[in-house]
């Protein structure tokens, strides 16, 4: 990832915009009440960028920001957001288990999720904790004011990316039915937790790491890594 605040890659562009500027302003005719939005990144400059983006916005405001999972806990009740705009991964901590608190302990609140995953089943998982919304990083920066806006008003935003790869994998698992063959490995396999700790090897943490992040012991892990290993 690139210097220049983006979300998405330095390839991605919006209208001749790269999306690092994430300075895209919709003209309107009136200026509605605006939304109070809290944004989680655990990527400062990621994070400051997509407030300004959203700050630039007529409608929108930025009432805080926070890098982790105990941040967003403290900013909620402090801000008192009407809407979250967050990474699907927070360091170490586990998002969706976030996700499901905050609808818990508020269901109007509405959360849009963005990541670099395209698998669908990413978003599947994100929706299900309580994420009205699902958008990639790579998504032109226009995409993430009009995800807001469509949820804001009741409905679900899916980006075009992960809409296909749930089109895909069920064409797949049609054609698999059809021939009778055995369903290959995959991520829907595992379990939240597994997820999880699937994220963070990917990161590059290791095994001890992971253990002292999420306050488990390194046979936990390992355990959990030999599961992740049978199930793909």
């Amino acid at each position: 990832m690139n210097t220049n605040v983006d979300v998405g890659g330095p390839a991605s562009e919006a209208g001749g915009r790269p999306l690092s500027l994430w300075g895209y302003c919709e003209s309107v005719g009136e200026q509605p009440a605006k939304i109070r939005i809290l944004v989680l990144d655990e990527q400062p400059l990621l994070r400051h960028g997509i407030s300004a983006y959203l700050n630039s916005q007529p409608d929108m405001m930025v009432c805080g920001e926070g890098g982790s999972v105990s941040d967003a806990r403290s900013k909620v009740a402090e801000c008192q957001p009407q809407f979250v705009v967050t990474a699907l991964r927070l360091g170490a901590g586990d998002n969706l288990k976030l996700i499901k608190e905050l609808k818990t302990q508020n269901p109007a609140l509405r959360i849009l999720v963005y990541s670099a995953f395209e698998e669908s089943i990413f978003a599947e998982r994100a929706m299900r904790a309580g994420a009205s919304g699902y958008v990639m990083k790579q998504a032109p920066s226009e995409t993430l004011a009009v995800a807001i806006r469509e949820i804001v008003k009741g409905g679900i935003y899916v980006s075009r990316e992960v809409a296909l790869s749930a089109f895909r994998k069920s064409l797949q698992r049609q054609r698999k039915n059809d021939y009778a063959l055995r369903p290959a490995p995959s991520l829907e396999e595992l379990s939240n937790r597994e997820m999880h700790i699937f994220q963070l090897l990917g990161s590059g943490l290791g095994t001890r790491q992971i253990a002292q992040s999420l306050g488990l012991s390194v046979k936990t892990i390992e355990s959990h890594r030999e599961n992740i290993k049978h199930k793909l």
